[in-house]
């Protein structure tokens, strides 16, 4: 478990869940395609020894996703989706029942299903807007909602991202969905950035700097850096190569107020969070 010292409580299933912050959630892809190879579960048995795995090295969360969402990716079609994510969650839920399981989709109908099946949270890449049924299923699921910022779709996010002021203009973005979100009447709400989601490198880095600025929102940010673009362009590396940037940047998102750290390599990034945890103490 993190050991950051404090507790996210969220409202989840008419019942309070306690999370550690800051806490390091594990991506479980289920999908042929992900743009980290090591990380993709062909088997219902894969995916269960990745999730105990993750669990052992200190993961609160598991984030499961039957969608690719890396640049370029092209939507998958609702019932391949609800049929790679639910059996799993169904699984996961069977054999590790304390687990906190999230589902990464941006459709409302794979949300409803997967949280019937024993997801406890919605991680939405759409924020409510590529589905706009989203917000109030949410709400009637009664469960915490993850909403991120995106420029465009993941076919067309990273052809030319463009801002006037990256910073500003995303926490505007985060900061009106939130409302919206709030209006529809889900009680509780997690931000992100969306590193890598049509940002250039130079963008990552400067939302990485004001992360602390994000977090005036008042609600848990969620940082999603594992092994992306931003670090291999700096270092000439692969995602196949990016651990050691990836742990580096993962500090620098601790350092800057960071609650939640999407990863998909759990053990190092728990180390970061006991290391920083040390510093600050």
């Amino acid at each position: 478990m993190a050991e950051g010292g404090e507790v996210i409580v969220w409202a989840s299933h008419g019942r309070l869940l306690r999370v550690p912050a800051p806490a390091v959630m594990g991506i479980l892809n289920i999908t042929p395609d992900s743009f980290v190879a090591a990380s993709r579960q062909g088997t219902m048995e894969q995916a269960l020894a990745t999730a105990g795995r993750m669990l052992e090295e200190g993961a609160t969360i598991l984030d499961i996703g039957g969608a690719s969402t890396r640049p370029g990716s092209t939507a998958v079609d609702e019932a391949e989706e609800l049929e790679r994510v639910v059996p799993v969650v169904a699984q996961v839920r069977r054999h590790f029942p304390q687990a906190v399981i999230s589902v990464d989709t941006w459709r409302a109908s794979v949300a409803a299903e997967a949280v019937k099946a024993g997801a406890s949270l919605v991680n939405d890449i759409g924020a409510g807007a590529l589905d706009e049924a989203m917000l109030e299923t949410v709400a009637g699921l009664g469960v915490p909602y993850i909403l991120m910022h995106m420029q465009g779709t993941p076919r067309t996010m990273q052809e030319a991202p463009c801002y006037g002021d990256v910073l500003a203009e995303v926490t505007a973005f985060l900061s009106s969905r939130m409302q919206a979100a709030r209006r529809a009447g889900i009680a509780d709400v997690v931000v992100d950035p969306g590193f890598g989601f049509g940002k250039t490198v130079d963008h990552n880095f400067s939302l990485l700097r004001g992360l602390p600025a994000l977090k005036q929102l008042g609600v848990p940010v969620l940082a999603g850096l594992s092994r992306k673009r931003m670090i291999n362009e700096v270092l000439g590396t692969t995602p196949g190569e990016a651990l050691n940037g990836t742990t580096v940047v993962n500090t620098m998102a601790l350092l800057g107020g960071a609650d939640i750290l999407r990863v998909h390599d759990v053990r190092p990034a728990v180390e970061a969070v006991k290391l920083v945890a040390a510093l600050g103490r």
